[in-house]
């Protein structure tokens, strides 16, 4: 009852003045399963959907939604409507929506927040949205380490509400800087009148606030860690991170790692309008075409030799793909090592001499097997050595350039999951053309 295909049959088939069935299904909903619905459904669907939304699942649905399709009702909200969503919302989430709004609309919106809240998230957006700053939320409980667990407990009572997704208090001294962690079932186990300073767990490492959110991701895996705290460069604590926020990015993360190749963006509307998906798709497209057009210049300027040699024209696409292959292995095995923390300056090297012995032992199997069948096709040795030659070397400067692009890529500031394909796919053609029309010329002529 909860897929987003029935909601979107219940909205179409009950008219809007008599939606009481759809109303009770959506109360039924959880926030983060309202707004599947809502990017699982047209443009036309989602406005009725949304109008059904009493104004509280309103504005917790809001912090599940993709940019894109947030930006939709975002839109069609005031100010009042915006600051009402700020006491919905956690620090780090409504930070992420005045993100998405105008300057002058995001300024009038954290005028009129209270002091304090405004305070929060100023502070969340001053720092980068992939960092542990953007991440954080400012909404912490904090203990001393000499307090008893009795006074801990009478003042949790006296709060009444805890920040969602508390597993732990933070222990910190007189000037607010971090000393550990004290997870709640210790507060509820232990002995009332030990101290903090006695159960606390000291050894849990606290973020520092522009420490990058892959990073981040990486310590919550290793450590098992369900929330962790932010500290600025003195070991002050600014706020915290939680598990949510965690696995945000590492969604995030797989979708950018699934969609960047292809020139999509992570934050796409499935069911965006034709006129808007055009424009982007189209620059996409363009610079593939661009790198299309490098690689037919190539073969243009050897075109009297595949005149001469038909069977060229039939082997070229052979030593392009195999040098594409074999160039994607390697980026994508050196792409995750980055992503993962293996590879550095210290091991890069030695990655590269592993690539390059995989593609010659490789290169030398698959050109030697290609030049054989090469040769008895075309009945042609030579074009067997010529084709067998060009693998070779078309795999091993993939091998290099697999190695080494990423981090070429990064050091200019791009993302080498999204260009680093078109990139290797340019070299390993232009270089297997060339190599293979420009031995052929040498043989042929």
């Amino acid at each position: 009852m909860s897929s987003p295909l029935r909601l979107e049959e219940l909205i179409e088939n009950i008219p809007l003045e008599d939606a009481v069935e759809s109303k009770f299904l959506l109360a039924s909903l959880r926030p983060s399963e309202i707004a599947h619905a809502l990017e699982s459904t047209r443009p036309t669907t989602r406005r009725v959907i949304w109008q059904l939304l009493d104004e509280e699942d309103r504005n917790q649905t809001l912090q599940y939604m993709s940019d894109e399709v947030r930006a939709e009702f975002l839109e069609a909200m005031d100010t009042a409507q915006l600051v009402a969503a700020a006491d919905e919302l956690n620090t780090d989430d409504f930070a992420d929506i005045l993100q998405q709004l105008p300057k002058t609309i995001s300024e009038q919106v954290l005028a009129s927040l209270d002091s304090r809240d405004r305070a929060r998230v100023e502070a969340v957006l001053s720092f980068p949205e992939d960092s542990a700053g953007g991440l954080m939320d400012t909404d912490t409980i904090t203990v001393r380490p000499r307090h008893t667990l009795v006074l801990v407990l009478r003042y949790l009572r006296l709060r009444k509400e805890l920040p969602p997704g508390t597993d732990a208090l933070i222990v910190v001294n007189s000037e607010d800087q971090y000393l550990g962690m004290l997870p709640l079932a210790k507060v509820l186990t232990s002995d009332p009148s030990v101290t903090v300073r006695e159960i606390m767990d000291s050894d849990v490492p606290a973020m520092h606030v522009d420490q990058p959110d892959t990073e981040i991701a990486r310590m919550f895996s290793d450590r098992d860690l369900i929330s962790a705290a932010v500290v600025d460069d003195g070991g002050h604590l600014l706020g915290r991170i939680t598990i949510d926020d965690v696995v945000d990015v590492i969604i995030e993360d797989a979708e950018e790692a699934v969609l960047g190749p292809a020139g999509l963006d992570v934050d796409e509307d499935t069911f965006a309008p034709v006129r808007r998906t055009v424009g982007r798709r189209a620059t996409w497209l363009g610079i593939n075409l661009l790198t299309a057009f490098a690689a037919a210049a190539v073969i243009n300027v050897f075109e009297e030799t595949i005149v001469k040699v038909v069977a060229l024209a039939v082997l070229m696409p052979i030593v392009a793909s195999m040098g594409g292959i074999a160039g994607t292995q390697t980026l994508t095995l050196v792409i995750r090592g980055q992503a993962l923390g293996q590879l550095n300056r210290r091991n890069i090297l030695w990655m590269l001499n592993r690539e390059f012995l995989i593609a010659a032992l490789n290169g030398l199997l698959w050109a030697t097997l290609v030049a054989i069948t090469a040769a008895i096709l075309f009945d042609d040795r030579l074009l067997g050595w010529v084709i067998a030659t060009a693998m070779m070397i078309t795999i091993l400067v993939a091998a290099i350039a697999g190695s080494l692009l990423p981090g070429l890529l990064r050091s200019l500031g791009i993302d080498p999951a999204i260009a680093g394909g078109v990139v290797l796919t340019t070299i390993t053609d232009v270089v297997g053309f060339f190599v293979f029309l420009g031995l052929a010329s040498l043989v042929y002529a």
